[in-house]
């Protein structure tokens, strides 16, 4: 079906992205891999693209537009072209509206034009060792000590969190307030106390830095707490719609270019003389995964349409992130299978995209809190 959810300002967008991707990510994106990290050029250059802080009001250096679609294109050519290291959309998408959203005028001067520009790069800091999904479970602390917050604690899969300039982190700032009792303090590189663990050895995603942080007596100035103090929690629900439906874009996406790459390679794979696609278990299996896709495409436009319109609720957005992410896997390990032993190989787009797109399921809330979510909207 043809997609008309996009304007000429949305495809002439889409067409910069994929310049910057041809020039400034796809030549170097092996070596980043190797490496366990992008060069921190390529946020640079992304700045000098206008690919970061799209939605960043004009006067902070941003595009000025709250527009969605423009998050989406991003992500979309992102996972098409298989660029898992630079986490333009964890920046942009998951991070970038806790600034806009919550930070005062002089954090917003402070901290949005490095945004935008790729200086400052930015990563937030929820999970810990023993508190996944349950926000409630956090034991990392801030206490008041009357002109700064004393931080103690640690985090753990903070994705930027080699790179990061300024960390969301979120704390217990009232111990017995439980999930009432949550804030969000920016940490920013350099200050004392505050560490890097090792970058993560990950199955995949290997481009991209994953990291541990520690918090020893650091002392975050009063000034740095972003938004209500004890809001916390309901800053972090506000947010995660956007969060998951922009998890969901990459990955339907992602499963439409296992499909086109499958598509070609069983047409020209032969075995037993003809090729794969004259098999008719080869085609059935095409079908299903054409059709899943299409069927999926067309919700997640239509998520990204209400989104973009500020209609997009939380549970359509966890539907989204659900279905999205598990057809993503689906799609990857029979798209694998129908590459064979070749679909084995690392330098196999479809390998790649098997051990990259696993984690789609689990971040960003797994797929069985996402069911709770629903569930719970359903039948409470």
């Amino acid at each position: 079906m043809k997609r008309d959810i996009f304007t000429a300002e949305h495809d002439a967008f889409r067409e910069t992205v994929r310049t910057f991707l041809a020039k400034e990510v796809l030549p170097h994106h092996e070596r980043w891999e190797k490496d366990g990290i992008v060069d921190r050029e390529a946020w640079r250059a992304a700045g000098r693209q206008g690919l970061l802080g799209t939605a960043v009001p004009e006067e902070f250096g941003g595009g000025g537009s709250d527009d969605f679609r423009y998050a989406a294109v991003l992500s979309e050519e992102f996972a098409r072209a298989g660029a898992s290291g630079l986490a333009l959309a964890l920046h942009n998408d998951i991070i970038g509206p806790y600034f806009i959203s919550l930070a005062t005028e002089e954090q917003k001067r402070r901290w949005l034009p490095g945004f935008c520009s790729g200086e400052i790069v930015t990563a937030i800091a929820m999970t810990e060792p023993g508190a996944g999904s349950d926000l409630q479970g956090i034991r990392t602390t801030a206490e008041d000590r009357g002109d700064h917050w004393l931080l103690n604690g640690s985090k753990t899969f903070i994705s930027n969190g080699i790179h990061a300039d300024l960390v969301i982190v979120v704390a217990k700032t009232t111990p017995e307030g439980g999930a009432k009792g949550l804030s969000l303090l920016v940490v920013e590189r350099g200050t004392a106390g505050f560490e890097r663990g090792r970058n993560l050895d990950k199955i995949g995603q290997k481009a991209q830095d994953t990291a541990e942080l520690f918090f020893n007596d650091v002392r975050v100035p009063k000034e740095n707490l972003l938004g209500e103090l004890n809001g916390g929690f309901v800053h972090l629900m506000n947010n995660l719609a956007q969060e998951r439906l922009s998890i969901a874009v990459s990955a339907i996406a992602g499963a439409e270019r296992l499909l086109e790459i499958t598509t070609a390679y069983v047409k020209e794979r032969e075995a037993f003389g003809r090729p794969l696609a004259k098999l008719q278990h080869i085609r059935f299996q095409i079908a299903e995964m054409a059709t899943e896709c299409a069927v999926t495409r067309t919700f997640l436009d239509r998520c990204i349409v209400e989104h973009s319109a500020g209609a997009l609720d939380a549970v359509h957005a966890s539907m989204a992130k659900w279905w999205a992410t598990e057809l993503h896997n689906r799609v990857a390990d029979r798209c694998l299978q129908l590459h064979g032993g070749y679909g084995y190989m690392a330098e196999y787009p479809v390998a790649r995209a098997f051990t990259d797109g696993r984690i789609q399921t689990i971040y960003g809330g797994t797929t069985e809190i996402m069911k709770e979510i629903i569930g719970r909207s359903l039948l409470s």
